[in-house]
């Protein structure tokens, strides 16, 4: 357990670090840290941090730096966010797809370092559906969501069917499922099937596997902005192997959306810190997420991608007014 000393010594040395990007001595330390300390005792304290694993010490320079560990100490113990000092920010109602890239724009002009949104996850109820032939067993099924989204499936069956069949199970499937989720759908199908004309039961079987099919590819989407920005970050632009791995990391975006899948299903802000957390793989890198609502569900996460020497008082502020700014954006009855 730190004592005052120890944990205010560890917050000048972090706040600094932050703000200059340079080992922090002893001297610096004293003066900064307002305590009246000789630097033999400040040494000793950091001896002390660098035991415990939340400073270290580079081989080129006297001075410490954080450890992965220290900035979470830092963060999670002795960090103070002001609200105050951004620039006014907005986002108009529009279509879903324009507000999420209008986000990861917003998040990085704002934090000059990496946007990233995490797509809405697509609602698996739809208001209507319709088949179109296009040739012999090979139809075109269009599904239509509560909100208006159109997805389409080509599908073919085993069997032929002509446009009076497809209509007749189109109106069928509309009338009795409209509303429900396709895996409700799926459920009561089993236990109707039996009771349904042979064409009818298989082209809503049909429907169902494309509707899956359609909603299952079109989850996942990562928008991600900003990315030149690390070009500027010199904890990057000095070591290529730095911003290989980080560029890396948003081309798969597969563990991107592990980690805001995380995010989305805790509330307010978190801080994963590279080197630290499990989830990034880039050890000098940061996120800072927030999950963002529509109409008071959580359907999907936002953050910032940075390094892990960032502000994260300011960061959490730019992560925390979007994921609002994105909410109302999206709902139908925006918070006032």
């Amino acid at each position: 357990m730190l004592d005052d000393r120890a944990k205010l010594l560890l917050k000048t040395l972090v706040e600094r670090y932050i703000a200059e990007g340079q080992p922090v001595g002893s001297r610096t330390l004293s003066r900064a840290s307002g305590l009246e300390l000789s630097p033999a005792t400040i040494r000793n304290v950091m001896s002390d941090l660098e035991e415990l694993g939340l400073i270290a010490s580079p081989h080129t320079s006297a001075g410490r730096i954080p450890t992965a560990r220290g900035y979470r100490l830092f963060v999670d113990t002795m960090l103070t966010v002001q609200r105050e000092g951004l620039p006014k920010a907005s986002l108009a109602p529009d279509q879903p797809q324009r507000v999420i890239a209008n986000a990861a724009h917003l998040l990085s002009n704002l934090s000059q370092f990496v946007g990233v949104v995490m797509a809405p996850r697509r609602t698996s109820v739809f208001r209507h559906i319709e088949f179109l032939r296009l040739s012999e067993r090979r139809y075109l099924v269009i599904i239509v969501s509560p909100d208006g989204d159109v997805q389409n499936r080509v599908v073919f069956t085993e069997a032929d069917y002509n446009q009076q069949q497809l209509i007749e199970a189109a109106n069928y499937l509309n009338a009795n499922y409209a509303g429900l989720s396709i895996e409700q759908v799926r459920e009561r199908l089993k236990g109707e099937v039996e009771n349904l004309r042979a064409e009818i039961a298989q082209l809503m079987k049909t429907a169902v596997d494309a509707s899956t099919e359609a909603l299952n590819e079109s989850q996942d989407e990562v928008v991600i902005s900003g990315e030149r920005n690390l070009l500027s970050v010199s904890d990057f632009s000095s070591d290529m192997g730095h911003l290989r791995r980080a560029f890396e990391l948003f081309e798969q975006k597969t563990q991107l959306m592990r980690l805001l899948d995380i995010s989305s299903k805790a509330e307010g802000v978190r801080i994963f810190i590279g080197g630290e957390s499990k989830f990034v793989p880039v050890e000098e890198l940061s996120i800072v997420s927030a999950p963002y609502e529509v109409d008071g569900q959580v359907v999907g996460t936002l953050g910032v991608i940075g390094p892990t020497r960032m502000p994260y008082d300011r960061m959490i502020q730019i992560v925390d007014i979007t994921s609002k700014l994105v909410s109302n954006a999206l709902s139908h009855n925006p918070r006032s």
